[in-house]
C-alpha cells in the first residue's frame, strides 16, 4: 500500500500545446502508452461504495491497481494497492481489500477504456525530485467518448512547497484549473446519466485527527464542490450549477470562521477577501437568477434575461481570469503547507481530538443563534440577516462534523436537527428577499417595470417574522446530537 502526494492540473488543448511547446520541462524521460481497462459489477458495487479496480497494459506488461476513491478521496492524498498480473482479467486473492470488503464472490466485468500517452519527466524543484506526467487521450466506453488532458505533479522527495513553486512556473506558460475529478470517475460519469449539477459531498472525518486536518479535509472538499460545478457551469451556463458553486464557497469561507480558534493569526486575510470577491460576483448573477424564476411578464422576462446574460458574462470572466486562478493556487498551497498544520492544536495527542473540537464549535454557534434569535420583531432587516448568517454556519458546522457523531441516537438527532434547520433557513430567506429583491431590481434597472411588483415577496412581514421565530425556537428545541 502506498500513499501518494500530487496535485492535478486540468489543461485545455491550447494549455497543453503550450506547455508542451515550451522549454519548460523539455524533451520527455519517457513516453509510454496506456490502455487501463476499469472493472465493476454491473450494479456498480465498488464504485458505490468508494473503490475502483483497473488493469493497465503498457507494452506487454500488466499491472492490477486498486484504489480508495470514497472517504479518502481529495485533491492530494488516496490509497491504493499494486500487483503484476498476468492477464486481462482482474485477479481477487487474499491480498486484496476487496476480497475483505465484498467477499470472495465479487463477480466484475469491464466498464470503460483509458488511453493515454503519457509524457514524463524527473524534475528537480529547489533541491526536491518531482515527478511530472501529462496525460493526452480520452476515455472510451462504446460509442462515447471524454477527451483527457491532465498534468500531474507528484512529489518523490522534498517539500510539498515545490510542488507549488513547479506549479506556478506553469501557470506563467499555460492556464490550467485544479483537477478534482479522477479517470475513474471520469468514465462513470461517461457511462452513466451526464450530471448537471454536484451537491455537497458527505465528509469523512477522522475522530482522533487533529483539528487542523479535519479543517484540511473540510477546506479541500468544499474546493472540490466548486470544481465540479464551476467546470459544468462554464460548459452550458446551468443555473444550478452556479448555485452550487457559489455555496461552495460560502461553505469554504465558513470553514475558515468555524475553525478560527486553529488559525489565529495563521489565516491569510486577502484569501478571504478574494474568496468574498469571487461569491459576490456569482451571487449577482444568482439574484438575478432567483427573479427570474419567479417571472410570468413576456417583456420582463425578456429584460430578466438580458440582465442574466450579462451577469453571467462577469461570471464567466471572472472564473477565466488569471486573478481566479491565481486565488485557487494560494489556497490550495496555503491548505496543503500552511503554518496551521503544526502549530497549536494542529498537532493535539488527545485520541478525540476533532471531536472534542467539533463539540465546542457547535455548542457556540448553538449559543450564538439563541442570542442574535432570541427577538426577530425587535430586530432591524440587517440584524436579522446577521441571525440568517449564523444559521447558514450552524447548518454548515453540523455537515461539516456529522461523520464525528455517527452512533445511531446522534445519527437521528442529527437528521431531526437539519429538518428543523431547513425549515428556519426557508423563513429567514423570505425575509431577506422581501429586503434584497427591490435592490437587485435596481441595480439593474427594472424597478420600475410593470411586472417588477410580480416577482416580489407579498406576504405579511409580521406573519413572516412569527414563522421564522418559531422555526429558530424548534431548532434550539432538538437535542443536540454533538452531546454523547
Amino acid at each position: 500500500m502506498s500513499s501518494e502526494t500530487e496535485i492535478k492540473l486540468d489543461l485545455s488543448q491550447d494549455a497543453c500545446v503550450a506547455l508542451l511547446g515550451s522549454d519548460l520541462l523539455g524533451e520527455p524521460d519517457r513516453t509510454l502508452q496506456q490502455r487501463s481497462t476499469y472493472f465493476d459489477t454491473p450494479e456498480r458495487t465498488m464504485w458505490k461504495q468508494g473503490y475502483s479496480l483497473r488493469i493497465r497494459k503498457v507494452g506487454d506488461a500488466r499491472t492490477q491497481t486498486v484504489k480508495a476513491t470514497g472517504p479518502s478521496r481529495a485533491l492530494f492524498a488516496r490509497s491504493e494497492w499494486e500487483i503484476p498480473v498476468e492477464g486481462d482479467e482482474p485477479v481477487l486473492d487474499h491480498t486484496s481489500p476487496l476480497i475483505g470488503e465484498f467477499g470472495k464472490e465479487l463477480r466484475l466485468e469491464p466498464v470503460f477504456d483509458v488511453v493515454v500517452e503519457r509524457r514524463l519527466w524527473n524534475v528537480d524543484e529547489n533541491g526536491s525530485r518531482i515527478e511530472v506526467v501529462v496525460d493526452q487521450g480520452e476515455v472510451i466506453s462504446g460509442e462515447r467518448r471524454s477527451p483527457i488532458r491532465e498534468l500531474e505533479i507528484e512529489l518523490k522527495d522534498g517539500s510539498p512547497g515545490d510542488l507549488f513553486a513547479l506549479a506556478r512556473k506553469v501557470d506563467a506558460i499555460a492556464a490550467f484549473r485544479f483537477g478534482v475529478i479522477s479517470k475513474s470517475e471520469r468514465g462513470f460519469l461517461l457511462i452513466d446519466a451526464q450530471k448537471t449539477v454536484f451537491k455537497s459531498e458527505p465528509i469523512y472525518l477522522d475522530r482522533g485527527g487533529s483539528p487542523a486536518f479535519a479543517f484540511q479535509s473540510v477546506a479541500l472538499s468544499c474546493l472540490r464542490h466548486f470544481r465540479l460545478n464551476e467546470d459544468v457551469f462554464m460548459r452550458g451556463g446551468n443555473p444550478e450549477a452556479l448555485h452550487q458553486a457559489r455555496v461552495a464557497l460560502r461553505r469554504l469561507r465558513s470553514a475558515f470562521s468555524l475553525f478560527k480558534p486553529i488559525l489565529e493569526n495563521q489565516e491569510p486575510q486577502w484569501l478571504k477577501d478574494e474568496l468574498r470577491w469571487l461569491a459576490g460576483v456569482l451571487g449577482e448573477a444568482r439574484n438575478v437568477d432567483v427573479l427570474l424564476a419567479k417571472a410570468v411578464d413576456p417583456d420582463f422576462i425578456w429584460r430578466l434575461k438580458t440582465a442574466r446574460k450579462a451577469t453571467y458574462r462577469d461570471a464567466l470572466d471572472a472564473l477565466e481570469s488569471s486573478r481566479t486562478r491565481a486565488l485557487m493556487l494560494d489556497v490550495v498551497e496555503w491548505l496543503q503547507c500552511g503554518d496551521y498544520l503544526s502549530g497549536g492544536l494542529g498537532t493535539g495527542e488527545a485520541s478525540d481530538a476533532s471531536q472534542a473540537f467539533a463539540a465546542g464549535v457547535l455548542e457556540k454557534q448553538r449559543k450564538r443563534l439563541k442570542k442574535d434569535g432570541r427577538a426577530l420583531k425587535k430586530l432591524d432587516d440587517q440584524d436579522r440577516h446577521e441571525v440568517r448568517k449564523d444559521a447558514k454556519k450552524f447548518r454548515y458546522a453540523a455537515e461539516f462534523f456529522a461523520s464525528l457523531f455517527d452512533d445511531k441516537r446522534s445519527a437521528r438527532r442529527h437528521s431531526k436537527f437539519l429538518k428543523a434547520m431547513e425549515a428556519l433557513q426557508d423563513q429567514l430567506g423570505a425575509l431577506n428577499d422581501l429586503v434584497t429583491e427591490p435592490d437587485v431590481l435596481n441595480r439593474h434597472g427594472l424597478s420600475n417595470h410593470p411586472a417588477a411588483d410580480t416577482v416580489m415577496y407579498h406576504g405579511a412581514r409580521g406573519k413572516l417574522i412569527d414563522a421564522a421565530q418559531d422555526a429558530l425556537d424548534e431548532v434550539l428545541d432538538t437535542k443536540r446530537f454533538w452531546r454523547l
